[in-house]
């Protein structure tokens, strides 16, 4: 694909933050920080509806809304993950600190990834079942 723009590149050198870039990074952690923690905050909200409302409502499982806290869960934790290593290694200039951050911010898409790809899967079997339906009312 790319082959060809790296194919004389020589080996890979090192690199550092630029000042602009670091400005960026911080400003993404700050905001991710904050984001984190309204998701903390929302999912204890949810949790706490799921349980109560559960209880006084019949038609709303409990289950489903603690089963939504819980995805919801992590990808809030690795964003904090993200934004709390990313800070220290900014003010610290630690390389391990932010490679750890780059792995958690690599692991929040990862699971976000996974969780559409699961999501597409149910819609597509939502559509499915849906067409089949409406083939077998169509031969009544």
């Amino acid at each position: 694909m790319d082959s060809g723009l790296y194919a004389n590149a020589g080996a890979p050198q090192p690199f550092s933050i630029t000042p602009s870039s670091a400005g960026y990074l911080s400003e993404v952690a700050r905001w991710g920080k904050f984001l984190a923690i309204i998701g903390y905050v929302m999912i204890g909200i949810m949790v706490l509806a799921g349980l109560f409302a559960g209880a006084a409502m019949s038609m709303f499982l409990p289950q489903e809304a603690i089963g939504m806290a819980g995805g919801g869960f992590f990808t809030v934790l690795y964003l904090h993950r993200f934004s709390g290593k990313m800070q220290d290694a900014l003010r610290l200039h630690d390389e391990e600190l932010l490679a750890s951050s780059f792995a958690n911010l690599k692991s929040l898409f990862k699971f976000l990834g996974i969780l559409t790809i699961i999501m597409l899967a149910f819609y597509g079997l939502g559509m499915l079942f849906m067409f089949l339906g409406m083939g077998i009312g169509a031969m009544m």
